[in-house]
């Protein structure tokens, strides 16, 4: 994944020079080359094991060349040996060329529903950067949050979490880092020897992660998770239904881990002066208004749709919202701006994991991974199957990194899993798709890597406080899912 530079606000006074800058970054290329042509090695083994090799028991020749096929992707999009959208693409193309899906089959797949949502709320995100309105809840939250650097700590990893409800979690965590470089830079904290500095570093991505799940629109993932579920299960969760778990769960686990990392990284400095310059007042735009009005309007239809799911889609919803942004009278985004702010590649990538989740399903692929490998669960207490189906779902971040490629691994077999138990589907795979999000034992990610670049922490400094995080997140889960899943009748 693409991430965004901090190296323009960076303060180090130890600078190194510029011939060792320059011997640092062809290290960097040169890794980066070792592992693209790694990446591209595996893939082309894996599909040519899966295509000579005989099919292993209980697979049929489709499915194991999707298996190969599977395969190949992750490891393409792990190591970025191609561009991740072409990689998308060639998941579509590579099905009929494996005779593993027909070409109108695998393209039906590649368009699901979660590809205009995802579109429109790129653009709903574009708007809210673009009138300020993002810089001015920034604004409000830490004028609140006075001098006191602990204070301070907690109103960016919560307006981290709060802005993340709504907006994808790339761009809030980029504003909030941005900003918090700025603070550290007047302040001198220097990277690698600042508590506070690892504090905010640390803490944003994660507060980005955590808000994500508050909503269904909060992240991509949410909502490749859920057209997955209706998918393989023909069932439909509502928006109200979502937030009814992941609201306690922003509420809770926000407090948590910023508590968790001041203990761990006490705050070398009591207070920070340069919090109050970032706050002022300013009257609001026209732009401003327009813009809560219309998420305002959108959340009111969103919430709605929970009861009228046949009239009030949810990305019925984002798609007018975000075309309403470009009607007279509103003018909120030109269509070179909104071209601009979309990712691309993200949708692509999205395409490409739900035309791979539609032919593990009709390959029995899923079928087969859920026989060898979770069978054995479908005699366990229920608890111990939500704990441990959402503790799997922590571990794997640790060899995929990537949270959408997260949700098509596990999505499929766990709703199998939950079908053979004989409960609801919702029962066993929600806790898979809240917790795809759980990825900050290491900064893997593209959200993580954002303030990894920052320098201001190491890759190993977030290995502690983010294992104490995730496993209060698998209990909290498993808590949530047992106390609400008969009131929402997933029980």
């Amino acid at each position: 994944m693409k991430t965004i530079s901090t190296e323009s606000i960076r303060t180090n006074e130890n600078a190194q020079p510029g011939h060792a800058l320059m011997a640092e970054k062809r290290d960097g290329e040169t890794g980066s080359s070792r592992r693209q042509m790694t990446g591209f090695v595996v893939a082309v083994v894996a599909i040519v094991v899966a295509v000579v090799f005989p099919p292993v028991e209980g697979l049929t020749p489709q499915a194991q060349r999707l298996a190969g096929l599977f395969v190949a992707a992750m490891a393409l999009w792990f190591s970025e040996a191609m561009p991740i959208g072409v990689t998308a693409l060639l998941v579509v193309a590579a099905q009929p060329l494996l005779k593993i899906a027909s070409m109108p089959a695998a393209g039906a797949g590649f368009m699901s529903p979660v590809i205009f949502f995802v579109l429109a709320m790129f653009l709903i995100a574009a708007v809210i950067h673009g009138s300020g309105l993002d810089r001015r809840f920034a604004t409000w939250l830490l004028t609140r949050a006075g001098t006191d650097s602990r204070r301070v700590s907690f109103a960016f990893i919560a307006g981290t979490a709060v802005l993340s409800m709504i907006v994808s979690d790339v761009p809030v965590c980029a504003i909030w880092a941005a900003l918090a470089l700025a603070m550290l830079h007047r302040m001198k904290a220097l990277p690698g020897a600042s508590n506070f500095g690892r504090v905010l570093m640390i803490g944003i991505p994660i507060g980005a992660f955590i808000g994500g799940v508050g909503t269904p629109a909060g992240s991509s993932v949410n909502l490749l998770g859920l057209q997955l579920l209706k998918q393989y299960s023909g069932l439909e969760i509502g928006f109200l239904h979502w937030m009814a778990v992941g609201i306690p769960l922003v509420l809770v686990l926000t407090p948590v881990a910023w508590w968790v990392l001041v203990k761990i990284y006490p705050p070398e400095i009591d207070h920070v002066p340069a919090a109050e310059t970032e706050c002022r007042r300013v009257a609001w735009a026209a732009a401003e208004r327009k813009v809560v009005g219309l998420l305002a309007a959108m959340m009111t239809l969103w919430v709605a749709s929970t009861w009228w799911p046949r009239h009030l889609d949810a990305t019925m919803i984002a798609v007018l919202g975000s075309i309403a942004m470009f009607a007279p009278g509103m003018r909120l985004l030109t269509w070179e701006r909104g071209v601009r702010a979309v990712s691309w590649e993200a949708l692509f990538m999205i395409g490409g994991i739900t035309s791979l989740g539609v032919a593990c399903r009709d390959t029995g692929l899923a079928q087969w991974f859920v026989s060898n490998t979770l069978g054995g669960l479908t005699g366990w207490n229920l608890v111990a199957i939500i704990a441990t189906v959402s503790l799997v779902t922590v571990l794997i971040h640790l060899v995929v990194p990537i949270l959408p490629a997260v949700v098509a691994i596990l999505v499929p077999p766990i709703v199998l899993l939950a079908q053979q138990s004989g409960e609801s589907p919702a029962l066993y795979t929600l806790p898979v798709i809240f917790t795809a999000s759980c990825g900050f034992l290491l900064p893997l990610d593209a959200v993580a890597l954002i303030t990894y670049g920052s320098r201001y922490y190491k890759m190993t400094d977030m290995l502690l406080p983010g294992a104490i995080i995730s496993a209060g997140w698998v209990i909290l889960m498993t808590t949530l899912m047992m106390v609400l899943a008969p009131m929402l009748g997933f029980w």
